[in-house]
């Protein structure tokens, strides 16, 4: 029987990228997104779902459960909000963390015994704002660290089950958000003079596509090409966070 993932903001760049990825692989894909699929040419079960709404994670896996079985859940669905930390308000900080964090820690949560019946994996995407950050992204990338955290505490609550649960931190990768947010910092040659400057500063000079990404992420919750991995965190950003900034 084939191996079954759940991936959340499936309508993404990078989750639409990731449900190739894995089918390509062999997996069945389940994908959920709170807007209605996106066709991106790959067969895969979908679920529309606003995971920041109170009980959405639960009818989500409810439906997941009734489908067969569940290897893997991979927690990728994130809102972004480009904003001083001083304008950022309740509800900003609220709505980024809802999307960001707790759904994920629900979704763990809520599949923990789907997972346990296949010795099945986590795979939280968070970022290297979760490490080092930027000006303007403060919701998001507190919600990243705090994933990461989540990802550590869980691995360790979970290996009895024999659940592996890991992170994948992006660097700069070619989506929406990463194009949207190329204003935040002033350049004067605007979002475009922002994106020649990311290409300039990243060690193996260029900004990753989608696919790029995949790979990763398709090896941490793979059991038979990770069976010993758990906790981790696995950065992929072009050698980003080994460059010493000051020089």
């Amino acid at each position: 029987m084939s191996r079954r993932v759940l991936i959340t903001g499936s309508n993404g760049a990078i989750g639409a990228a990731l449900a190739t990825g894995f089918s390509q692989a062999g997996w069945d894909v389940v994908g959920v997104d709170r807007g209605e699929r996106s066709d991106r040419g790959t067969d895969l079960e979908f679920i529309t779902a606003d995971l920041s709404v109170s009980g959405e994670v639960d009818r989500v896996l409810a439906q997941v459960a009734e489908g067969g079985r569940l290897d893997s859940i991979i927690n990728n669905a994130a809102t972004q909000i480009n904003k001083p930390l001083v304008d950022t308000s309740d509800e900003d900080w609220d709505q980024v963390m809802a999307t960001n964090l707790r759904a994920s820690f629900q979704m763990i949560r809520a599949g923990a015994a789907l997972l346990a019946a296949t010795g099945g994996s986590v795979v939280n995407i968070a970022s290297v704002h979760a490490v080092a950050t930027s000006p303007n992204v403060a919701a998001y990338a507190v919600s990243k660290g705090a994933l990461v955290a989540l990802t550590r505490t869980a691995a360790v609550e979970l290996a009895p089950q024999g659940i592996r649960v890991n992170a994948v931190l992006p660097g700069a990768v070619d989506t929406p958000m990463l194009r949207a947010g190329l204003d935040r910092r002033p350049h004067l040659d605007g979002a475009e003079g922002n994106l020649r400057r990311l290409i300039e500063t990243t060690p193996l000079g260029f900004v990753a596509t989608p696919e790029q990404i995949a790979p990763s992420v398709v090896h941490l919750a793979d059991g038979e090409q990770s069976p010993y991995t758990t906790g981790q965190v696995l950065v992929v950003d072009g050698g980003v966070l080994a460059k010493l900034g000051s020089e």
